[in-house]
């Protein structure tokens, strides 16, 4: 048997797989993607999962002049909540614009009046391959627990955007690519995937059918969490994308959640030209 970290370091060279995650799928029920994506983001703020990432993203800031973010593949909003509340936690603040290639204004709307001064958002779409200069102006841009979603493809144009505006750029995931990190998330995971049909707003009786009444909410969210560990990218391919021409200084780091838990960010910052 090999040693526990030497096994660790083996899972970590598996290859990338853009395997399918019901989250993602249309013809997945919407009553499983919401249950997915709502417990996924009571997971994260029960878990003070991102708490540690606040010491990297602020000091990222600071190198990069500002503390106005433009969030990118916001999504439901749920990294973007869990940031604003670990950051006013801290008694410090940041200016969160919500973004994505398909919006939810009206999700966005309840995150912007709980956490106000904090969390604003635009409700037309926006394309992280091609912000616009207006929204870029000013803003550092970052995307959380998103870039594994992206296929190579579109994952190195979005850095190749954020590097043509020369705007700063900082991504991060919940884990690397090992499927045993995935544990880490199953103390806050279970019980918020639990108690999702009561705090749902609508498809009430479908939520609870697939979450008290079969396994299939737990299988699925056990499937995404499991392909999302496996469409990870590794330093060394973050590294790739950003390219190694001097325009940039380019860091890769890891931070630390309880029980067991470490995810990853990925950052650059222009030099001055």
């Amino acid at each position: 048997m090999l040693p526990r970290l030497g096994y660790l370091r083996v899972m970590s060279w598996l290859p990338r797989l853009q395997l399918f995650e019901f989250n993602d799928q249309e013809w997945a029920p919407v009553a499983l993607r919401d249950t997915i994506v709502e417990s996924l983001t009571r997971t994260l703020r029960w878990g003070h999962i991102l708490d540690g990432l606040i010491d990297p993203l602020l000091a990222f800031l600071d190198e990069a002049g500002t503390r106005h973010v433009l969030d990118l593949g916001s999504g439901a909003g749920g990294p973007a909540d869990a940031l604003a509340t670990a950051v006013a936690r801290r008694g410090s603040s940041i200016d969160l614009l919500l973004t994505d290639l398909f919006p939810r204004p009206e999700t966005w709307k309840k995150l912007k009046d709980a956490h106000p001064g904090l969390v604003d958002f635009v409700s037309e779409p926006v394309d992280a391959t091609r912000i616009p200069d207006a929204l870029s102006h000013g803003r550092a841009r970052v995307i959380v627990n998103t870039f594994h979603h992206l296929p190579e493809d579109l994952a190195r144009a979005v850095i190749a955007d954020a590097k043509k505006s020369r705007a700063p750029f900082f991504m991060a995931e919940g884990f690397e690519r090992n499927p045993l990190r995935f544990a880490a998330f199953a103390p806050a995971g279970i019980p918020a995937l639990l108690v999702s049909p009561i705090f749902a707003h609508d498809h009430r009786l479908a939520r609870a059918a697939l979450v008290w009444a079969s396994p299939v909410a737990l299988l699925a969210s056990l499937w995404d969490g499991l392909v999302s560990t496996m469409r990870v990218y590794t330093e060394e391919e973050l590294r790739s994308m950003a390219g190694d021409d001097a325009s940039y200084r380019w860091t890769y780091g890891t931070y630390d959640f309880a029980p067991g838990g470490r995810g990853y960010y990925f950052c650059g910052v222009p030099l001055p030209e």
